[in-house]
């Protein structure tokens, strides 16, 4: 097992990143100039692995919404627009199909309109009260799970207990695998959804032999949408049900458990490593130390400093905020879907709440083997594994994603499957001592 993080980073440089020799950035301009379009798009066509979607329907939407740049408004409509009418159309092709009793066929067309209708929400969160939204998350819902009990009737539906209501998720069984098999509780971030991890992560987890029980917390997926549950920073309050409903189960082994977090899952599933003790390997991808950080030092000032300017001026912040979503997509979607999901009404005020999720006081507190992922390209946390890998005092190791690999995209959007091969390999080896 590979404790050394700098050696898996050596095992991960292209071979075409030599020093002195600038790699191509291959999703530069795809498509779209903007780059959070670029990376939304990416982001849909990896799930052509998994039959989540398809390279053709994916890429002719994009290129009708396309046509709307060069005015901001008009371009994140044609988002909604495009991605819900292709939706519609497909989810039309899986009942068409259905009603023939071809089962696969509208399996695979449900899965392919489900992912479709999530893409179409995506920029909608300016208006979260907008019927547009619950609708289009009730549609993804719904042709997922017509998706499920049509071609993946393995995947269970659970309902996690949890402060006198549920967290939603699915339970994937191991392939080939029988009794207790080692099992990876999935969570996302900021904005990504559980349907998600299964075509994204799960499925080759489950192919290596692993459990994976993937659930959402607060401020995620349905729980912000229909509980009006927004995040927390000590989301250990929402792992330790889950493992509590793990240890119930016939089918988990108790002794390896592991919790892997996405984007800003990076610092949650920290945070509740550092105090859920029954967790025996940490997957932070990427690893978020401080999930603040590039706000205070973008502007090139401390975090004390930064807190107390929010504090003494909230209304020159909320105006200096609003000024900078208006000319910047990232920022804007960023602004937009922050205030919903933390239950902000302000910019002032969703800073002051953000600033509270930091691991500074428990890094230290982590036990477990973790491994912290990074990416060269990472766009929203840049620097910030690292600085979370130098403060943990557990086993541990550093995985970086290298630009040219194909990889090197937040989360390796575009890359799965090499990104699920050395994360997993990682998991393997460790799993292999416990």
């Amino acid at each position: 097992m590979r404790n050394d993080g700098e050696e898996i980073a050596a095992l991960t440089k292209a071979q075409g990143d030599r020093a002195g020799t600038e790699v191509p950035k291959w999703y530069k301009g795809f498509i779209f100039k903007d780059e959070s379009l670029v990376f939304e798009l990416i982001r849909v066509m990896a799930k052509t692995v998994e039959h989540g979607a398809d390279i053709g329907e994916s890429l002719a939407a994009a290129v009708r919404i396309k046509q709307k740049e060069g005015d901001r408004q008009q371009l994140l409509d044609a988002w909604y627009h495009e991605w819900k009418a292709l939706a519609e159309r497909i989810e039309k092709t899986a009942e068409e199909c259905l009603s023939k009793g071809h089962k696969v066929s509208a399996g695979e067309a449900y899965l392919r309109a489900s992912e479709y209708y999530r893409s179409a929400d995506f920029y909608l969160h300016d208006r979260p009260d907008d019927p547009a939204v619950l609708y289009l998350w009730n549609k993804m819902e719904y042709c997922f799970e017509e998706a499920r009990k049509l071609t993946h009737p393995f995947l269970e539906a659970v309902r996690i207990p949890y402060e006198g209501t549920v967290l939603p998720g699915y339970f994937c069984p191991a392939v080939s695998k029988r009794g207790r098999a080692p099992t990876i509780i999935m969570h996302q971030g900021f904005d990504g959804t559980i349907q998600e991890l299964y075509l994204g992560y799960c499925k080759d987890a489950a192919r290596r032999g692993y459990n994976c029980l993937m659930f959402e917390g607060p401020g995620q997926g349905s729980v912000i949408r229909k509980q009006g549950l927004p995040f927390r920073h000590d989301w250990e309050k929402a792992v330790t049900p889950v493992v509590d409903y793990l240890l119930k189960r016939e089918d988990v082994d108790p002794k390896r458990i592991a919790l892997y977090g996405m984007s800003m899952g990076g610092y949650l599933a920290p945070r509740a490593a550092a105090y859920e003790h029954r967790i025996a390997a940490l997957i932070a991808n990427s690893g978020i130390f401080d999930n603040w950080a590039n706000t205070y030092e973008r502007l090139g000032m401390k975090r004390d400093e930064l807190i107390r300017y929010v504090q003494d001026k909230p209304d020159e912040v909320n105006a200096k905020s609003w000024q900078v979503a208006e000319t910047d997509i990232t920022t804007f979607w960023g602004l937009t879907n922050g205030l919903w999901t933390f239950g902000a009404k302000t910019p002032a005020e969703l800073h002051l709440k953000q600033s509270r999720y930091t691991l500074a006081e428990c890094g230290h507190l982590i036990s477990c083997h973790t491994l912290i992922v990074d990416s060269d390209a990472e766009q929203f946390f840049g620097g910030q594994p690292r600085k979370l890998y130098d403060a943990l005092t557990c086993p541990k190791s550093y995985l970086v994603f290298k630009s040219g690999e194909g990889s090197e995209l937040h989360c390796q959007a575009g890359g799965n499957l090499m990104g699920n091969q050395r994360i997993y390999d990682w998991l393997d080896e460790v799993f292999e001592d416990i």
